[in-house]
């Protein structure tokens, strides 16, 4: 295993200590062959697994300690396993995030535990242990291992005769077999793969593109590369990613399945993660890698491998075609070489073309930064210069500018019929993929304002500092709001003279390049390429400048370019948070003068551009600490002191956006923010009342939080926002905040006498689903309380809580059983919410795949079944609902597991529901469960043992499935409900003699004896009734001996 993962392994170049195994398909293959001979050891070799290490395997592991059960002492923060060594020592050792392992057995049985994890734990382990034969063997066994010849093992068999040195040679035979299988697996993965090349990928596209279309003898109906640009090396990914391999990415979509986003590297072609957040490629790998596009595709669409078969011949003769001409060329190329040379100068001749022929190859895959057009524009020159005189009223002027890539891609979609074969995919499915580029491909007649900004770029990129100027003056009297003008900017090449002016020593060029990047950098595709180019840099080294107008203006495009993730890294990286921060201190000297050169501004207006830009940056978590870092809540705390709107809004919005770590909800409280959020909920400002209100939302989750806002009488101007409904998200944002505050009882009070459930009732009716979700949770919270379920119930909100239950929102299912569940305790709302069939719709919520609305439709059926009339008959009524309850019992989480336990409590409480489920085998699936830290589980668990007890033989076989001493552990919980429960299920389980023997044994009685003491008289009469059926046990036992 040693030399495999020496030589055939794919590691980090990191120094030594520190290497990792890289993310590649034959690192991901040899750990799968690892882990199914692990996997496989305890039984193949189960007196081999049983071997001790001479040095335990010890690594990092994200595992939890609640997931070890059966066979494992298991606490809070460790894990011991209960085989051990000789000595004593436990083979396994968990100590939070530590884990140490000493024997096959227990690496098997940890694989089983890690389920789908079990692949990075492997890496976890052989990246820490990075000889593990070693650790396992010892040293003198790790050279046997690592010698080839069979031979040395044989002879060492022959010299050790003891039993513990035989079993050792026989794990390294087996170490030795392993490593010889993972090195020619190797082989046979590297033998397989492809290389591919940026040329081969245009070629499948283009040649797709062809036959692509709308109709049903296409083989696609579109496929388009996700980005127009194309580096000098034929690539079109960013150059970071062209490093790892990365050529481009191709937006393919099928006739029979949805879009796919692929990524074609020199390794193969793979799905990737898709398309993100404004554009933005989440490149992960989430498939196999096929050797080119037309594979992957066959591979993936059956429509398309059906219809490729058809026109495989056809596809096959342009693929030929469009190979001849480099064939040609070469050709040429070899008769142009005289063909009579001597030996020696045919040897340096071969020599040149195979070190020109390399040098080709490393040009075509070296990452590029300079962009290119993919149109061969040079056929297509005349027409676009006949376009040109037409605008210019006929006269073309020698020296016109040569056409630049993006302009060429703006005006030639409809100029020449061959590129309308060539992509037959729709421009309406172009627009949905790339709006910014594609929206004016429609017309071929671009505005005059497109031509006037070309020239005006000219004058940037070659005039003197006056020219320069004036240009800029110039481009600024253009509408840059405007698409067809920010594009004309980047398509001349614009964008460079722009940021490159940001790095000179003249403050006119500076603020006049701003000003532009400024109004330009609200489009998305600008705003990356501002990055692409390095811009973000410069910018942040302004935030130095002693001029307080280049300050706003870099701060201000700062905020416009940080609105995706790189962006914001970006500013981070190079110190722009702290600059940013050190901006909101500017405001503090509210009495100077207004500003007197061009180069000044107000101090309250670089304070409002610092937060502006702060208030984008912190949508990412390392930026929020940046900033907390920085000390910039006690600033920004003080700016919201202001009376300025324009200066509230970032501030706010920033709070807003902090608000949700928990570290920040605790400085806003020690900063007393609070008390001025709830001020500016009476602002006049729209969007100041909607980020104050959604800032107290985040907050809300503090009990302290909450009544602060009541106590600085906030909950009223909430309360009364309700009412203005046009504005959804502030509607969205308030119903938030009252959700929220709901949470504390007084606050519901207080909602109550301001009319605000009747009004949240008539919300319940045609609003968007973000406004519903906090409604529904704000109501779910008031319920808790019976005056406001009657109000509930007496406004009409009973039957548009149940019309919402058929929907698909994750979290308004989530909130919709909550509210059910509280109106459900009410005898007269049980009735309609039966009436309107709430509860055969919450019995179906059961099968939704989030396990988050399966345990709240679980929940929300144990108050249903308690107030049910004939609820057993109603129960029963339901075809299969009481398998799938008791299948549930199956899940993997604790919280879907608790609630299913307390649904079968209410069941089991009908006799003949009892039955069934016990027939679908209700009693095994309960036992497996009793092995659980988890204590809200415990109590559930053992109320649902207690219930099952009442029917039949359960007792018995609660007891011949093992379930009797783990119940017993739940005794020294520190929770008196799980105390209850627990006695209460001993003493149903204790009537069977086995089990009364069992508890005994486990040491349950001291721990009983001390709970009858206790105030809680269920948990009295449960221990009290226990014990004495463990005392009439053993007076029995006693008379029989004597008799």
């Amino acid at each position: 295993m040693g030399v495999a993962l020496t030589r055939s392994a794919q590691w980090t170049a990191a120094g030594y200590g520190t290497r990792t195994l890289e993310t590649t398909p034959l690192n991901e293959a040899i750990l799968q062959e690892i882990i199914i001979f692990i996997e496989s050891f305890i039984y193949k070799h189960p007196q081999e697994a049983k071997y001790v290490f001479v040095e335990p395997l010890e690594w990092k592991t994200d595992l939890d300690p609640s997931a070890f059960e059966l066979g494992y002492v298991v606490s809070e923060t460790t894990v011991e396993s209960e085989e051990a060594d000789k000595n004593g020592q436990p083979l396994l050792f968990f100590s939070v995030p530590q884990i140490q392992v000493r024997s096959f057995g227990q690496l098997s049985r940890l694989l089983f535990i890690a389920k789908d994890r079990k692949l990075k734990e492997a890496q976890a382990c052989i990246e820490a242990n990075r000889n593990p034969v070693r650790k396992i063997l010892g040293f003198d066994y790790n050279a046997v291992i690592e010698d080839s010849s069979v031979l040395n093992i044989l002879d060492k068999i022959t010299e050790d005769n003891d039993p513990e040195s035989q079993v050792k040679m026989k794990i390294a035979m087996l170490l030795k077999e392993l490593d010889l299988h993972l090195l020619n697996h190797s082989l046979k993965h590297i033998s397989l793969e492809v290389s591919l090349n940026p040329e081969a990928v245009k070629n499948d596209v283009e040649l797709l593109k062809r036959f692509s279309g709308k109709g049903e003898e296409t083989v696609l109906e579109s496929i388009t590369y996700t980005s127009d640009y194309e580096f000098s090396n034929g690539c079109r990914a960013p150059p970071w990613r062209q490093i790892l391999g990365e050529m481009c990415y191709v937006l393919v979509k099928p006739h029979d399945v949805e879009t796919l986003c692929i990524t074609c590297s020199a390794e193969g072609v793979f799905l990737n993660g898709g398309k993100i957040d404004e554009g933005e490629i989440n490149y992960e790998r989430k498939g196999a890698i096929y050797k080119d596009l037309i594979t992957f595709l066959k591979n993936t669409s059956a429509k398309f491998s059906e219809v490729m078969s058809k026109e495989q011949i056809r596809f096959n003769e342009l693929q030929n075609g469009k190979d001849q001409p480099n064939e040609t060329s070469d050709k040429k190329e070899s008769d142009a070489i005289p063909k009579a040379v001597d030996g020696s100068d045919k040897g340096m001749l071969e020599k040149k073309q195979i070190n020109f022929g390399k040098r080709q190859m490393a040009k075509r895959l070296e990452p590029s930064l300079n962009w290119k057009t993919t149109v061969d524009y040079k056929g297509r020159r005349s027409s676009l210069r006949d376009t040109h005189k037409e605008k210019r009223g006929g006269k073309l002027e020698k020296s016109a500018p040569s056409v630049s890539p993006g302009k060429t891609q703006l005006a030639c979609k409809n100029v020449s019929k061959t590129e309308e074969i060539v992509s037959e995919s729709s421009s309406e499915s172009e627009e949905d993929e790339e709006p910014p580029d594609h929206r004016q491909e429609a017309n071929a007649d671009l505005p005059s304002e497109y031509w006037q900004i070309q020239k005006l770029v000219k004058y940037l990129k070659g005039g003197n500092q006056i020219a320069t100027v004036i240009a800029l003056c110039s481009l600024k009297d253009f509408n840059l709001a405007q698409e067809t003008c920010q594009l004309a900017i980047r398509d001349a090449g614009g964008l460079e003279v722009l940021i490159n002016l940001l790095d000179t020593d003249e403050v006119k060029c500076k603020i006049g390049s701003l000003k532009i990047l400024k109004e330009i950098s609200h489009n998305p595709q600008i705003r990356r390429n501002i990055v692409d180019l390095g811009g973000l840099p410069l910018m942040v080294n302004i935030l130095d400048s002693p001029h307080k107008s280049l300050k706003c203006l870099a701060a201000e495009t700062i905020a416009n370019v940080a609105k995706f993730r790189r962006a914001r890294w970006a500013v981070r990286h190079h110190g722009g948070i702290t600059k940013l921060v050190v901006l909101l201190d500017c405001a503090q000297n509210s009495t100077e003068p207004v500003q007197s050169s061009l180069y000044d501004a107000r101090d309250e207006e670089v304070a409002r551009c610092g937060a502006l830009a702060l208030w984008s940056c912190s949508k990412s978590y390392a930026n929020k600490e940046a900033i907390r870092k920085a000390g910039g809540i006690p600033l920004l705390a003080r700016l919201l002191k202001t009376s300025h709107g324009n200066m509230l809004i970032p501030v706010v919005g920033t709070l807003q956006e902090c608000a949700s770590e928990e570290n920040y909800r605790d400085a806003i409280k020690a900063e007393r923010i609070i008390e001025n959020l709830v001020k500016n909920l009476n602002s006049e400002n729209e969007q100041l009342q909607e980020h104050c209100a959604m800032a107290i939302y985040q907050c809300a989750e503090d009990e302290e939080t909450r009544d602060l806002v009541r106590l600085h009488g906030g909950l009223k101007p909430l309360a009364s926002l309700l009412n203005n409904t046009d504005n959804k998200e502030r509607l969205a944002a308030v119903t938030g905040a009252i959700w929220k505050c709901s949470i504390s009882k007084e606050n519901v009070t207080k909602f109550r006498e301001y009319k605000a459930i009747e009004t949240l009732v008539g919300l319940l009716t045609d609003q968007p689903e973000e406004v519903l979700v906090n409604v529904v949770g704000a109501l779910g919270e008031c319920c808790q309380e019976h005056e406001n379920r009657v109000i509930v119930r007496k406004c009409g909100g009973i039957q548009p809580l149940v019309n919402l239950l058929v929907g698909i929102n994750q979290a308004l299912l989530v909130n919709v059983t909550k509210a059910i569940a509280a109106c459900a305790v009410e005898p007269e709302s049980m009735i309609i919410i039966a009436r309107l069939d709430g509860v055969r719709l919450l019995w179906s919520l059961l099968k939704n795949p989030h396990p988050d609305v399966k345990a709240s439709a679980a929940w929300a059926l144990c108050p249903c079944i308690q107030n049910a009339k004939d609820a057993g008959e109603m129960v029963r009524s339901f075809v299969g609902g009481l398998e799938l309850v008791v299948n549930l019992l199956k899940s993997d989480s604790k919280e879907v597991l608790a609630s299913v336990c307390a649904a079968i409590t209410n069941i089991a409480k009908d006799q003949e529901n009892l039955a069934i489920i016990t027939d679908h085998g209700v009693v095994p699936l309960l036992s497996k469960l009793a092995n659980t830290n988890n204590d809200k589980l415990r109590r559930h668990l053992a109320e649902a043992i207690s219930c099952c007890c009442m029917w039949g033989r359960n007792r018995v076989a609660f007891g011949e499935n093992k379930a009797v001493a783990p119940l017993v552990r739940y005794l020294k919980s520190n929770d008196i409900n799980v105390h209850r429960a627990t006695a209460q299920a001993l003493y149903q389980l204790s009537e069977d003699v086995d089990n009364c023997i069992t508890i005994h044994e486990n040491g349950a009685v001291k721990m009983l004896l001390h709970m009858v003491g206790s105030a809680d008289e269920d948990l009295q009469e449960a221990a009290a009734g226990c014990i004495s059926n463990i005392r009439r046990l053993a007076l029995a036992t006693e008379k029989a001996r004597y008799t």
